[in-house]
């Protein structure tokens, strides 16, 4: 059925505008973001073949390469683009520190920020969140994407940032995709390595937050970081 000819308070945009986005669908909000469909699908024909491309449905968006998805009929340049953009902004709302946020105090508060973006990721991405003196997030960067090892995140590239914009103190967080948070003996040495460095720095390493499905770990709870 074409969505005009839906009944009005079925229509995708009809639903969000009385109901609020919450009420949606997953396809319905696809059939949103991608607005129009081909003479031969409707919006809602396109959103259900977008989330019938994996097992894992909507959260295969966060890694699904471009070509992936501008190969399916109907799916040309602005189309996929619009998705993708909107799959990427979703993701950066989601682990942008929140005012309240601007400030943690316990690795649960460093796990709310990133989980929701890093525990999806299917690379392991290594990230160093910088603090002030006083506490406060000054930024947080990407230090490397691949499997985790002492050879690949050397405290050269995890400190520089941190040097350079005089930051007091530092916290390492990186995924599992695995979902299990528990340490890697290569994790151990990493942290260790990180720490020390940190210390001839005179740069603190507050902790150093795995994060897995819905889960996460802390090294610091752990007793690996004095």
């Amino acid at each position: 059925m074409i969505i005009r000819e839906m009944p009005e308070s079925e229509r995708p945009r009809e639903k969000l505008r009385m109901n609020g986005a919450k009420s949606l669908t997953n396809a319905e909000l696809l059939a949103v973001l991608l607005a129009s469909g081909t003479k031969e699908k409707t919006a809602m024909d396109l959103a259900e073949e977008i989330l019938s491309m994996s097992p894992e449905g909507i959260v295969y968006l966060t890694e699904c390469a471009f070509e992936e998805l501008a190969g399916i009929s109907g799916m040309g340049l602005a189309k996929t683009s619009q998705l993708l953009a909107a799959v990427e902004l979703g993701s950066r709302i989601a682990t942008t520190p929140r005012r309240k946020r601007d400030r943690v105090s316990s690795p649960e508060d460093i796990a709310n920020i990133f989980m929701e973006k890093m525990r999806y990721y299917r690379k392991e991405y290594f990230n160093v969140i910088l603090f002030n003196a006083k506490g406060d997030i000054i930024a947080e960067e990407n230090i490397t994407v691949g499997d985790l090892s002492s050879s690949i995140v050397h405290p050269r590239e995890s400190f520089s940032s941190a040097v350079r914009r005089g930051a007091a103190a530092v916290a390492f967080v990186h995924n599992h995709p695995s979902g299990d948070p528990s340490p890697s003996e290569e994790d151990v040495l990493v942290t260790k390595r990180l720490a020390q460095a940190g210390s001839i720095l005179g740069i603190r390493v507050l902790d150093h937050v795995i994060i897995g499905d819905g889960r996460y770990s802390s090294l610091r709870e752990k007793g690996l970081i004095e």
